[in-house]
């Protein structure tokens, strides 16, 4: 019997090895949050970093991905030795990150907020001061996390579209995480209208558009010269509303402190064509993250097939 469209398996429809993969995962979760809040940074950074480390060393399917994605955009213009130091790299950041994250609730006004530098400050509030709604464009680079934690610290209105996680658990402990944080959590599913509305009160809405899915509305566009399904829905709301469109990451940099990059504002002249208009201010959107990814190779997620939906009639 086929299963309803958008079905989503609970706890008791999982076969045995799933359910305990799946609990699994859970409780070292929420040891995880535990262990990082009971120890001191430095060496919960360290020990984040290696977990990060030991993921890299056991976990070849995805060292694998890596290579071969930084072989598809870079071709020979790194080395092997190259591959692999983003690729090590990008784990141990990740881990650095993971360990940061898990201290917000408890930490972030005493050690972490103190360690982020921000350039482009100043666009970010005037956008912002027009009242149309400002989409903070980004992907999954840096601490994507704290980046609308920072912002939402400094008395912005901040919304983060995020997709529900595959198990209900791990996202109520990542959801309510954000919230804690003073973050609005808009899942995928949420309804167009209310993100419009929530972007014609003004609002700040931190959107992702550097992954491949076809759950969300996308178009086709070069990514590092390749086709890449990527979302514009948020682009077409965005215009609609007048909102500005600010490219920006928060980067780790390499003393354990954070660097949060505001980009100039992303501008089309409008066509009158609303689909056309989306597409390119997508396109720019992308074009100014590709940037930021390029300067910071070893802190993109590589592992991800960012290529993997064709376009038609393609091989």
């Amino acid at each position: 019997m086929s299963k309803p469209q958008g079905f989503r398996p609970t706890i008791s429809d999982m076969t045995l090895p799933k359910k305990l993969k799946r609990d699994a995962v859970y409780l070292l979760t929420r040891s995880a949050f535990f262990l990082f809040n009971v120890i001191p940074r430095r060496l919960a950074v360290f020990l984040g970093a290696w977990v990060g480390l030991a993921a890299w060393k056991l976990l070849g399917r995805d060292r694998y991905k890596i290579y071969r994605h930084l072989s598809l955009v870079f071709g020979k213009g790194l080395t092997s030795h190259q591959k692999q130091n983003v690729g090590r790299s990008f784990f141990v950041n990740s881990g650095k990150n993971l360990a940061d994250m898990c201290r917000f609730k408890k930490y972030y006004t005493a050690e972490i907020k103190p360690l982020v530098s921000i350039e482009g400050l100043d666009e970010f509030d005037a956008a912002y001061k027009r009242g149309r709604g400002l989409l903070g464009i980004t992907g999954h680079i840096g601490n994507f996390e704290l980046l609308a934690v920072y912002f939402a610290d400094l008395g912005y209105r901040i919304g983060v579209i995020g997709r529900e996680m595959y198990d209900a658990r791990l996202n109520s402990i990542l959801v309510g995480n954000r919230e804690a944080m003073g973050i609005t959590n808009i899942p995928t599913t949420e309804s167009p209208r209310n993100i419009l509305r929530w972007l014609q009160t003004g609002g700040v809405l931190g959107v992702l558009i550097d992954t491949d899915s076809i759950r969300v509305r996308g178009a086709f566009m070069p990514f590092f010269g390749r086709p890449a399904n990527t979302p514009i829905g948020q682009s077409l709301l965005g215009l609609r509303t007048g909102a500005a469109f600010l490219p920006v990451a928060c980067l780790r940099t390499g003393d354990n402190r954070y660097r949060i990059v505001v980009k100039p504002e992303v501008r089309i002249r409008p066509s009158g064509n609303a689909e056309e208009d989306a597409y390119r201010m997508t396109l720019g959107c992308t074009k100014a993250l590709e940037e930021i990814i390029k300067e910071n190779k070893s802190q993109w997620i590589w592992l991800h097939n960012r290529w993997h939906t064709r376009p038609e009639n393609t091989a």
